[in-house]
């Protein structure tokens, strides 16, 4: 049986088999410590029989006003748990303190445009493509900023396309 819980600094000895895969941006260890600091209750991680690191999100908030949302910084999934939608219960959890938590309008993740089975699978969640961010993956590949309206974006404000690329510096929050 899979459980969700915090995501603690314990895991971060346990979740190497989680990260292994191309598409995964590892970080250094501050950055997680930050995370778990900072924004406890975005992260979380899924754990299966034994105690084993099944996939793991973390998220943040951030923004001011009509742009204050919940941000999507890492979501993955062990290559031998795909398709058993735990992706998609990380993500309903993020969802969820989102918009019980913070009251948010909006969620938001980056994705590199290359990534085609993880944007078809936002797309299923329901997020939709804002703007592209032009080499925002080390300078060398774009992203697509994409979200997701939550209840308090009544008129969908957030979601609505940007008609121009912008670059990594333009972006409001780092």
């Amino acid at each position: 049986m899979t459980s969700a819980r915090r995501f603690t600094c314990d895991d971060l000895f346990h979740f190497n088999g989680v990260n292994l895969d191309y598409f995964t941006e590892t970080y250094n260890l501050p950055f997680y410590l930050q995370y778990l600091a900072s924004w406890p209750e975005y992260c979380l991680t899924a754990e299966g029989p034994g105690k084993e690191v099944m996939g793991y999100i973390l998220g943040k908030s951030e923004g001011e006003g009509e742009k204050w949302h919940g941000h999507v910084t890492a979501v993955t999934v062990a290559p031998e748990y795909r398709r058993q939608r735990l992706a998609q219960k990380l993500m309903n959890d993020l969802e969820d303190i989102t918009e019980k938590v913070h009251k948010a309008y909006f969620v938001d993740l980056f994705v590199r445009v290359s990534n085609a089975s993880a944007i078809q699978m936002y797309n299923k969640f329901g997020y939709s493509i804002y703007r592209t961010v032009l080499g925002y993956y080390s300078g060398d590949e774009d992203a697509y900023d994409m979200r997701k309206a939550m209840s308090r974006d009544k008129e969908g404000k957030s979601v609505i396309p940007l008609t121009r690329p912008i670059y990594p510096h333009e972006l409001e929050h780092d």
